[in-house]
């Protein structure tokens, strides 16, 4: 049976050819993403990106005739000024050509551009990130299985075939029923071969021959391999401990966050949404907005919504405790936060905010992580309440993670900081 792949290329590229080429140059690719990131906006996503590789490590051994020995004879094109056996004489020092981006002393290395689509940008920018401190919960109804072996069956797809087992029950089998083997019938046919056609040949001729025969009909009656001996390998579908998780996304939508923050609050986001949907099967993501009050709200009037407001930022948290309490009990469910702020609020609401966290929220969450954003041209409100007031409970040590952004290109880094697998601490950037 012959498997065709017919999948479409991708235009004007081999699908195979560029596959064993990014598995082959993964680390190199992995890093320029990384780098190229840093310098990309979240809405670049669309459409992959252009990266530059270096060529050490990419190239392949290629055979050249020697230059040492044999005759050459080179042939250019449009050339007038010399004949076969002139010498060219070498150029002065400083007049040999040179690239725009070649190095000054003649050494260096050319750079190789490779596009990514989408899929292949976002699958190398997320592998090492993770939702940190990740736990299996209790199983439930609807939850997730995987196939286990269990053992063999006669029956079953020929994707399941197991090789092994089907030749071990056909060899028991035939040795079982004395199936000849084909040498000790090659053996027979020789031996009559040999002997010729007599009169004191003529008994043992018949004999081989009747022997011969018998060897003949018992390897057609026993077959090399039957249908009873075939196996399959079987599986049964076994519940799996899921990994359920809720990431709350919190962010302020108050008439002190300028059309700039709002944008840089938005593009984190998408970028977590892109992350939590590529990455885990069981998570679920609540969109909370909020002005003086907050109130849940679906996807699309989390990012489209214009309404505004003043500044309570306790109020986001009071709706976060709510929605934990109604639908998130602790033990079935991973809790993570990311609140984005420009760090405006109440002075008197400071108090409060940091009491929720501290004594409800922060120890029911395995992460909470705050971005506070800023004017791209003014910087950032130097002390605000909100940076002022998660700091203390930073330096408290509690499991808070800290990040401030006021351009766009500054979105993708500190993206990766604060979701960066294997790091034991994420502290909070000044």
């Amino acid at each position: 049976m012959d498997i065709i792949d017919r999948r479409l290329n991708p235009r004007g590229k081999s699908l195979a050819n560029r596959q064993r080429f990014i598995r082959r140059a993964r680390q190199q690719i992995a890093d320029a993403v990384r780098e190229a990131s840093g310098k990309s906006s979240v809405a670049d996503l669309n459409g992959g990106g252009k990266i530059k590789i270096r060529r050490d490590g990419i190239n392949e051994p290629q055979l050249y005739h020697s230059g040492k020995s044999g005759e050459h004879t080179h042939v250019v094109p449009g050339n007038h000024e010399y004949v076969e056996g002139d010498r060219i004489p070498r150029p002065q020092d400083g007049q040999g050509g040179r690239g725009r981006e070649a190095s000054a002393d003649g050494e260096g290395e050319d750079a190789f551009q490779f596009v990514l689509t989408q899929d292949e940008f976002l699958d190398l920018f997320l592998e090492d990130l993770e939702l940190p401190d990740l736990l299996r919960k209790q199983l439930k109804k609807a939850e997730s299985f995987l196939p286990r072996r269990a053992g063999y069956s006669v029956s079953g797809a020929a994707t399941n075939l197991n090789l092994v087992r089907t030749m071990r029950n056909s060899l028991s089998r035939r040795i079982a029923l004395k199936r000849p083997r084909p040498a000790e019938i090659a053996a027979l046919e020789a031996q009559l071969d040999i002997l010729d056609e007599s009169e004191e040949n003529l008994d043992r001729r018949r004999e081989l021959e009747l022997e011969l025969n018998t060897q003949r009909r018992r390897a057609k009656r026993v077959p090399f391999i039957d249908p009873v001996d075939v196996r399959y390998n079987r599986f049964e579908m076994v519940p799996q401990p899921v990994a359920s998780a809720v990431m709350f996304c919190l962010m302020d939508v108050s008439g002190s966050m300028t059309e700039h923050m709002k944008d840089l609050a938005k593009r984190f986001y998408k970028l977590l949404y892109l992350f939590l949907s590529r990455r885990y099967r069981n998570v679920e993501i609540v969109f909370i907005r909020h002005t003086h009050v907050a109130r849940e709200v679906d996807e699309e009037t989390f990012f489209n919504s214009r309404e505004t407001g003043g500044t309570v930022v306790s109020t986001v948290l009071e709706e976060m405790m709510r929605v934990l309490q109604e639908r998130y009990p602790r033990d079935q469910w991973n809790i993570y936060a990311a609140q984005a702020s420009d760090g405006d609020n109440l002075s008197s609401d400071n108090a409060k905010s940091a009491a929720l966290l501290e004594k409800k929220i922060l120890p029911l969450c395995q992460y909470f992580a705050y971005l506070e954003v800023g004017d791209e041209e003014d910087g950032f409100n130097l002390g605000s309440e909100v940076w002022r007031t998660y700091e203390r409970l930073d330096r408290a040590g509690h499991s808070i993670a800290m990040r401030k952004v006021n351009k766009r290109n500054q979105i993708f880094p500190v993206f990766r900081e604060l979701f960066a697998r294997d790091q034991p601490a994420r502290k909070a950037a000044s």
